[in-house]
């Protein structure tokens, strides 16, 4: 019977797929510096992870009955891919499946880092004096809208073209930044009330579009040189009052020059689903008044989960029955 270890969990629609076709699934979380000792005691064929469980060369070379490790979620900076497959393992992902969720995110994030709702919601238990109140509605009514606003998406795969879809259909303009394509323009379909709609989204260079975003969407993974893809040279070719998101990887923006930029006026507002040194996030950056934070939960929707499991289990079943 073939072992699988979903360190990190998998939906229950995923762990059933897998049971119905004669696989052991176990759901129990191993800390990190027991890992290699379980596997190798219980002799899992296929460790599962998301974001949590990182799988380095250590666990590679120490776990000899591993056979396949697969991540549910797009990127896998968490696995040694290149090192696992030199080695023999299959490394897969669910690119697909979690995509909508994440986009749903950053609009969802938009919305609240245009209107400040996400302090205001911290303020307003204090404002039980008429004062109070008052001075809070003066505060918090200089929000801004999103139509007619220009959004620049950097990195336009999956995630960041239906962040674009939501975009377009708040009446924004978007613009794209992909260092993996050499095409001036992308068309997209927008599927709204039963009607498929085609919009031709415009690449431009990164500097286009950061002089020219009103707010920008990171969605690239963490490059290789481990450099950040916006520093405090991007932030000054920004427009001042720019809006910014990464619900991407922590460390594709450089915190403390995110820190800088928020308290010199450049930057208005930014909303993090992600962070550098996860979990242990600076206090800084958790105390800002000026930033919106969720705890990496981009994906974490009901919905995303059961296509991720189910998209695992597919990928499971052909690898071992196949």
């Amino acid at each position: 019977m073939i072992k699988i270890l979903a360190n990190d969990g998998i939906s229950e629609a995923g762990k059933q797929q897998l049971e119905a076709a004669g696989f052991l699934v176990v759901t129990e979380n191993v800390p990190q510096e027991q890992l290699i000792d379980d596997i190798n005691n219980k002799q899992y064929d296929v460790l599962l992870v998301r974001s949590a469980t990182k799988i380095r060369k250590d666990i590679v070379d120490a776990c000899p009955s591993l056979k396949l490790l697969g991540r549910g979620g797009v990127g896998m900076d968490n696995i040694d891919v290149e090192y696992a497959r030199s080695k023999g393992l299959t490394v897969v992902n669910t690119p697909a499946s979690s995509s909508q969720s994440v986009a749903e995110l950053v609009i969802g994030q938009m919305f609240s880092i245009s209107r400040m709702t996400f302090d205001s919601e911290r303020k307003m238990p204090s404002a039980n004096t008429k004062e109070a109140f008052n001075e809070l509605k003066k505060k918090y009514g200089k929000g801004v809208e999103l139509r007619g606003k220009t959004l620049g998406i950097i990195g336009f795969g999956r995630i960041g073209k239906s962040i674009a879809q939501y975009a377009i259909g708040c009446g924004m303009n978007v613009i794209a930044n992909d260092g993996y394509t050499n095409k001036d323009s992308e068309e997209i379909t927008l599927d709204i009330a039963n009607q498929k709609i085609k919009v031709v989204v415009n690449y431009v260079s990164k500097t286009d579009l950061l002089a020219q975003s009103d707010y920008i969407s990171v969605n690239v993974p963490m490059p290789e040189d481990g450099n950040p893809v916006i520093g405090a040279n991007e932030f000054s070719l920004m427009k001042n009052n720019v809006r910014i998101v990464n619900a991407a990887r922590g460390g594709v923006i450089d915190e403390t020059a995110l820190l800088d930029a928020l308290n010199n006026g450049k930057v208005a507002a930014a909303a993090l689903d992600v962070f550098e040194n996860e979990p242990t996030v600076n206090p800084a950056i958790l105390s800002h008044p000026k930033i919106a934070l969720t705890p990496h939960v981009g994906a974490a929707t009901n919905e995303a989960q059961d296509r991720i499991g189910g998209e695992l289990a597919d990928i499971i079943i052909n690898h071992f029955k196949n």
